[in-house]
């Protein structure tokens, strides 16, 4: 039986838009990281400058998800750190891709290539259907 045709109860309306929401948080979640060596792959960055950039995407919504993560990248070897004066306050912590954070990069591009293809070529037949 096609979905489409069923008639949901309110309540399972509201489910349905909630799970969606889930996913959606769900998928930020797991490509973030690679979001965030992407742009620190293009040059050196500093924090706050990920944040808005992810932000304006609407990748993240708060720095509170982003040093956690710098953190952790720096842990792991993917990024390296350096302190620079800054003429705004404090200085400033500056993050560059190692090599390990590249070849993570490169491997994740070359796998979301495929995945997002896969998907890509799905959800047509999806909307074609009626079902979103």
């Amino acid at each position: 039986m096609a979905l489409d045709n069923v008639a949901w109860p309110s309540t399972m309306r509201g489910m349905v838009a909630a799970d969606a929401s889930r996913v959606m948080t769900e998928l930020r979640r797991g490509v973030v990281e690679h979001c965030v060596l992407a742009l620190i792959g293009e040059g050196e960055s500093y924090a706050f400058d990920i944040v808005k950039v992810l932000a304006a995407r609407h990748l993240v919504t708060s720095e509170g998800t982003i040093y956690p993560l710098l953190a952790r990248l720096r842990r792991d070897g993917l990024v390296a750190t350096n302190w620079r004066e800054s003429n705004s306050g404090p200085p400033r912590r500056y993050y560059r891709l190692t090599d390990d954070g590249r070849r993570a990069l490169d491997a994740f591009v070359a796998e979301w290539s495929a995945f997002s293809t896969a998907v890509d070529a799905l959800l047509p037949r999806a909307r074609g259907s009626g079902g979103a």
